[in-house]
């Protein structure tokens, strides 16, 4: 149960600063309207580093992401009896930050016309270009540099280790996010795409789903292969 609840109110964390960043660039009439990439990725960085925070209080290895417990998993590094609980944790969190989001700037959403785009780019992620197979892998590679950073800095949950996965989250959406949006993490993508589906907002578009598989089996695969890595060079 502590994994769960460490998990919701983390990951609710992550999703409500993270989208909130993401909500305040693209709405119109916010104060942070059309601020740049590295706004983005900071805001980004900052928030799995808060997200951290709050759930390793709560009890939980602060995962906040599939695509780190289930290669975790999978290679001997987290008990298989408390994936379900992490997961459940991780997605009904992201729902709720999102869902959250859509409250605040309720009004915002309202002066934004259509035509400026699909807002569905706030809650979840879409590509530059639309290429699936470059996509996918983007989202692999991106993903393979962030879990294999993160499985050499132990357990990331002390001192200021959140700091430095903040940090390590920050220069992947700088270095290699730009192409995809950089989701590394099933959950803070399909969470706040199926709240966006679902929850009446002004002027919104669909919520594309069929681009929908790149965020969730790329952030896995890239897991699971740096996962790999770590084990079988350790």
């Amino acid at each position: 149960m502590n994994g769960f609840i460490g998990e919701l109110f983390g990951t609710y964390v992550l999703i409500v600063l993270g989208t909130g960043a993401c909500a305040g660039t693209n709405l119109n009439r916010t104060y942070a309207k059309g601020s740049d990439w590295t706004f983005v990725s900071l805001a980004w960085g900052l928030a799995v580093t808060m997200g951290v925070y709050v759930a390793s209080s709560l009890g939980s290895l602060g995962h906040l992401n599939p695509a780190v417990t289930i290669p975790y998993a999978i290679f001997g590094l987290f008990p298989w009896g408390q994936v379900l609980p992490y997961l459940l944790g991780q997605f009904i969190g992201a729902f709720l930050g999102a869902a959250t989001i859509m409250m605040i700037f309720y009004p915002h959403f309202k002066t934004t016309n259509p035509e400026n785009g699909n807002t569905v780019g706030i809650f979840a992620t879409r590509p530059a270009i639309k290429a699936p197979l470059s996509n996918f892998l983007s989202e692999v590679v991106a993903t393979f540099i962030f879990i294999f950073a993160l499985l050499n800095l132990g357990n990331f949950t002390q001192g200021l280790k959140p700091l430095v996965v903040g940090l390590l989250i920050m220069v992947v959406g700088l270095g290699v996010g730009t192409t995809t949006g950089f989701a590394l993490n099933p959950a803070r993508d399909w969470g706040p795409r199926f709240a966006y589906t679902i929850i009446p907002v002004p002027n919104k578009g669909g919520g594309e789903w069929d681009y929908a598989w790149v965020p969730m089996f790329g952030p896995l695969v890239g897991g699971i292969l740096a996962a790999a890595v770590q084990v079988m060079f350790k």
